[in-house]
């Protein structure tokens, strides 16, 4: 009783997150690169601190398209999700 229950509970959660893994993935590895990243500026690491800047880039650059992907800044919600399909026939 007690299994099923707990996989119950862990389906549901598995629903709840739906396609939502894959920004909480990137999300844990930001944390994992800025302690890196923190720690080679405390312990003085060139390789850390080269790695946090080029990461820093990345996900500056992801972050700003993202922005103008839902602001619907130019033609880019057309270009990457519209193939030619109407708003209506998308979702």
């Amino acid at each position: 009783m007690i299994t099923r229950t707990v996989s119950v509970l862990e389906r549901q959660v598995i629903d709840f997150l739906g396609y939502q893994w894959a920004p909480i993935l990137t999300n844990f590895l930001h944390i994992i690169i800025v302690i890196l990243g923190l720690f080679g500026t405390i312990q003085f690491r060139p390789r850390y601190v080269t790695g946090y800047a080029a990461w820093l880039v990345v996900w500056m650059t992801w972050n700003v398209f993202i922005i103008c992907f839902y602001l619907e800044v130019g033609d880019l919600s057309r270009a990457l999700i519209g193939f030619g399909l109407d708003k209506a026939e998308k979702f």
